[in-house]
């Protein structure tokens, strides 16, 4: 299909998916004549989204975390937008994939896939399209072996700087990325880049996951977290600020990426980052109902069907475990959201096979009849559905592919 439009939406205009008893309904007349399992995309509520981040961002770029949406056509309609520039990948297959059409794609994770890496170095076209991520020497080395520096184009490479907050009371706080986290450290892994030959040093990249991944709204937890968060944005910006500086009476950096979809003010406030990184805020999955500064439309739902009434107050849908990424609990199943006042049983939670459903609308609810769930993390919801149907305005507009549906499964 032709490029999807995603136009600036205007000044007071309605945001229809406040009102849940009209939005999903609404959904599900425009999808009425097709059989779930499906997953839709609301495009007034992607572009509301898409125009959110850039205001949040205050003029910074945004590159495009390709993982949090894996669909290509979504990719390019947010890229189409001034304000967003470049892709930031996941695996080096899926930026080789995608540079056969985009021109700057970063990898935001190093890689050991050698048949990648060797075609890489194989195609003057890609090498400079990609850009690899280095936090060891080691993954250098890795490179050198697969293709040595004679027999290659040069490598374009950005080093990643933890960006992990190390709190004097709760100890390290954030993920377990990159082993550099001094900026001594990360000039000497710099200075070994620009001393061998065949790679050149392009980039920095610093993801802080404390902020940019945890929310921070209601509960007895959120005063503490928001204190972490501003105590690691602070600390974070010295750091960072002096990682860059020194980096660049090494080299000519073309990009410092920091930030995600949970941290575009803060990072954007930091004067050394030069581009900032999102891609979930785009989908709006409900990871980030937590989140006290911002909250994006619902603009990705999946529908699963009611199959079985195994009693006369539970409804059986099926399928169902599509259960995201990371610490297992209840914030990492999918959200049963129309109709209103389902929830899952304890016992069983979401299943591979089947999902039962209790709560007062599931009386009411009989086999053939929908039911509208929001995923947790946004992107990993495409590897379970070959396509995305396209919603607007009350009404079915296309159909678009996800990688899976493209016959790729990078990760």
């Amino acid at each position: 299909m032709s490029a999807i439009p995603l136009p600036a939406p205007a000044p007071g205009a309605p945001e229809p998916w406040r009102h849940p008893e009209t939005w999903w309904p609404r959904l599900t007349a425009a999808t009425a004549e097709l059989d779930p399992p499906l997953a839709a995309v609301e495009l007034d509520a992607l572009a509301w989204n898409a125009h959110d981040l850039l205001r949040r961002a205050g003029g910074v770029p945004i590159r495009v975390a390709s993982k949090s949406v894996r669909s290509r056509a979504v990719v390019d309609a947010v890229l189409a937008l001034p304000g967003f520039r470049g892709i930031l990948a996941y695996t080096l297959p899926e930026a080789l994939w995608l540079a056969e059409s985009a021109e700057d794609v970063v990898v935001g994770y190093p890689s050991a896939d050698r048949a990648a890496i060797a075609r890489l170095a194989a195609e003057a076209r890609l090498a400079a399209r990609v850009t690899i991520m280095i936090d060891d020497a080691a993954q250098l080395d890795l490179v050198d072996a697969v293709a040595p520096p004679a027999r290659r184009a040069p490598i374009r490479v950005a080093l990643e700087l933890d960006a992990s907050y190390r709190s004097p009371v709760l100890g390290h706080v954030g993920v377990r990325r990159s082993p550099l986290h001094e900026p001594a450290s990360l000039l000497a892994l710099a200075r070994e880049i620009v001393r061998r030959p065949g790679f050149e040093l392009v980039g920095l990249m610093a993801y802080e996951a404390q902020i940019a991944g945890v929310g921070d709204a209601g509960g007895l937890g959120a005063a503490p977290i928001r204190a972490m968060q501003r105590a690691s944005a602070g600390e974070l910006r010295e750091r960072r600020g002096e990682a860059v500086a020194r980096l660049r009476e090494l080299a000519d950096l073309e990009f410092v990426n920091g930030g995600g979809t949970g941290s575009l003010e803060s990072t954007a406030a930091d004067p050394s980052v030069t581009e900032l990184a999102a891609g979930s805020g785009l989908l709006g999955p409900h990871l980030f109902d937590t989140y006290r500064g911002f909250q994006p439309a619902p603009a990705a739902a999946f529908a699963l069907p009611v199959v079985r009434r195994p009693t006369a107050d539970i409804a059986t849908v099926l399928g169902g475990g599509w259960i995201a990424s990371g610490p297992a609990g209840d914030d990492r199943l999918p959200r049963p959201v129309w109709p209103e006042g389902l929830r899952m049983l304890p016992r069983e939670g979401a299943g591979e096979v089947q999902t039962p459903l209790r709560g007062a609308a599931a009386r009411d609810l009989v086999v053939g009849d929908r039911v509208w769930f929001r995923h947790t993390k946004a992107g990993e919801l495409s590897e379970h559905v070959a396509a995305f149907v396209l919603v607007r305005d009350g009404a079915l507009v296309g159909e678009v592919p996800s990688y899976r549906g493209e016959g790729r499964a990078f990760l």
